[in-house]
């Protein structure tokens, strides 16, 4: 059973981001990959907010429990969700590819 969150009511979106970009940013630590993280998320980032923009324009997607603060178009989470994703992705790539991992 996944657990309710839905108690942050409005801020749902917004502590699920903080998590897991918690998670996303002490991964990127440890295999000590921030800064080309960084320059990896700068690259992608136009692309994903073009992409989200449009999405959420054209009707494909909604966001409930957030907190209704728009910048540029998108919703504030919206832009945590496009650094936090590729960040994660980053730190979980850089930390199984670490010499030092179990089992690499």
């Amino acid at each position: 059973m996944v657990p309710d969150i839905s108690v942050f009511g409005p801020y749902t979106y917004l502590v699920t981001e903080a998590v897991f970009g918690s998670v996303a940013l002490a991964l990127l630590v440890r295999a000590d990959a921030v800064r080309r993280a960084a320059r990896t998320i700068a690259a992608l980032y136009p692309i994903a907010y073009v992409w989200d923009w449009y999405t959420l324009r054209v009707g494909v997607f909604s966001i409930e429990l957030r907190t209704g603060v728009d910048f540029l178009g998108i919703p504030v989470e919206e832009h945590l969700f496009m650094v936090v994703v590729p960040a994660l992705i980053i730190g979980m790539h850089e930390t199984i590819h670490d010499p030092e991992f179990p089992g690499t």
